[in-house]
């Protein structure tokens, strides 16, 4: 049988409006994935009429009713089940664990909105504000067992008004992120994606 031309499949952890999993659904016809399951841990998040809106199929996995163990090995579960390959944060917004990342179907990728390794966790787009800097931007990286410490991917940059609040600079952050997150996604994809040690490589570069 001819797999030639088999989409791999992935998996998106979402919490929040799911801007990023939109930007994913728009560019799906380019990006070579299939999205096989979007998995939340937020009951009333946007994210779910935007999967269902495309088709593509969704699961709710709250942690509020289950210990830390119990929560992920539901999402693994669910995401290997999926036939997920390659398992996407866009928004989601727990910390996974060592054990979660061992027995992942596939390597887990996040976008943050900041320059890594500055600013890392959350409110990174106030953190860049407060220390005065004159560029931020977004990163997809690899993740790792630490916070937003694993290797970096691909970056994008934006500069840093004297105007800009936290919303102003979010929101310029998350148009970039909207461009990068379906880039990198599409570079996995099409096998271009090389990591040695903490370096990662794009092939054709």
């Amino acid at each position: 049988m001819d797999n030639s031309d088999r989409k791999p499949k992935i998996g998106v952890l979402v919490s929040g409006r799911g801007s990023n999993l939109q930007a994913l659904i728009d560019n799906l016809a380019d990006l070579a994935v299939d999205i096989s399951i979007v998995i939340t841990d937020k009951p009333e998040s946007l994210a779910l009429k935007r999967a269902a809106k495309a088709g593509i199929p969704t699961v709710v996995v709250e942690a509020k009713s289950s210990s830390k163990t119990e929560f992920e090995q539901a999402i693994l579960t669910t995401l290997q089940q999926s036939g997920v390959e390659l398992v996407v944060l866009a928004g989601f917004m727990r910390l996974l664990s060592a054990e979660f990342l061992a027995q992942s179907p596939g390597p887990v990728l996040n976008i943050h909105p900041a320059l890594l390794p500055a600013f890392p966790g959350l409110h990174a787009q106030a953190q860049a504000l407060a220390y005065g800097v004159k560029v931020s931007g977004c990163t997809v990286h690899f993740v790792d067992a630490g916070m937003d410490s694993g290797p970096i991917i691909a970056q994008r940059t934006v500069p840093v008004l004297d105007a800009d609040d936290e919303a102003s600079l979010s929101a310029r952050i998350l148009a970039e992120e909207h461009v990068l997150l379906p880039e990198v996604v599409r570079l996995w994809a099409t096998g271009r994606v090389i990591v040695t040690n903490k370096r990662v490589h794009i092939k054709g570069d």
